[in-house]
């Protein structure tokens, strides 16, 4: 008990000196002689107490700023996954337009030729069965696709079908150094066989080494025995050089083909032959004079 009544003694007259101290303080004002106290209080305290906050902010600020790019990176992978779905569609759409113009171009030349065709998409493109000009197509016997079959799209000829899998064909560009096709000029009728030189224009040995052919002319396909492995009436090329050959049998032309072999995507085979040759109905209107 005498302990108990000691320290509540003691709290009453500490309590009873800081009322005193706090008068006197705001008496005195400037003068009080507790500004000594203060100010060594101060100067004490003072750096902790700012060594502390500097100590603190950053955490607090670090904190903050934690919380807060959580949120910015949630909404920053939200756009980015929101952009690359919008770009994926647009790229799909675009994909889209370009394959039906391309359907609509194959369709005007097999209809302009009048030759049944089957629709095929390249798949692949590499060497193959030894050749180095070649593409795969994803349709093959079950789709009733045969070996030396013609292959156009929508600019004309592509090819001929050399290998025949069950549900894949390897064709053989007319690019390709092995390939040969015989072609008639257009206007004069002349007859030729075209070679393709890879990456250069197919290079043409007219018949007639008197022929009269300039820059500009285009060739189509002459057509094979039993329109085998080519169809007539194909468009080939435009003559974009004659090459000066006095007293050859044969006169020579280079030729730049319709077809772009490297951007290929939708071919059609030739799956059952026109009943007359189209002659030159199958090429595209002459550009106007400028």
């Amino acid at each position: 008990m005498r302990d108990t009544r000691e320290s509540r003694l003691l709290l009453v007259l500490l309590v009873a000196v800081a009322f005193a101290l706090i008068t006197v303080d705001i008496h005195g004002g400037d003068d009080s002689p507790l500004n000594g106290a203060r100010a060594v209080t101060a100067s004490v305290l003072g750096p902790v107490e700012s060594g502390v906050s500097g100590m603190v902010r950053p955490v607090a600020d670090a904190m903050t700023a934690l919380r807060e790019s959580g949120t910015s990176g949630d909404r920053i992978r939200g756009l980015e996954q929101q952009n690359a779905r919008l770009k994926q569609q647009l790229s799909s759409s675009d994909l889209a337009r370009s394959r039906t113009t391309e359907l609509t171009r194959l369709l005007g030349e097999a209809g302009a030729g009048q030759y049944t065709i089957k629709a095929a998409q390249v798949v692949a493109v590499g060497a193959a069965q030894g050749f180095s000009w070649t593409v795969t197509i994803d349709i093959g016997s079950r789709s009733g696709i045969q070996r030396d079959m013609t292959v156009i799209n929508g600019e004309g000829l592509v090819g001929r079908i050399t290998t025949v899998g069950p549900d894949t064909s390897t064709v053989l560009l007319a690019s390709d150094p092995g390939f040969s096709v015989g072609t008639r000029m257009e206007g004069s009728g002349e007859v030729g066989f075209a070679t393709g030189q890879g990456d250069g224009p197919m290079r043409v040995e007219l018949l007639n080494g008197q022929a009269q052919v300039k820059d500009g002319d285009r060739l189509v396909t002459f057509g094979s025995e039993n329109d085998r492995p080519f169809v007539p009436g194909v468009p080939v090329g435009t003559v974009t050089r004659v090459e000066d050959t006095p007293g050859q049998l044969t006169r020579t032309v280079l030729v730049r083909t319709f077809v772009s072999f490297t951007t290929l995507d939708l071919v059609g085979v030739v799956v059952q032959p026109p009943a007359t040759d189209p002659r030159y109905a199958v090429l595209p209107p002459k550009p106007a004079p400028h």
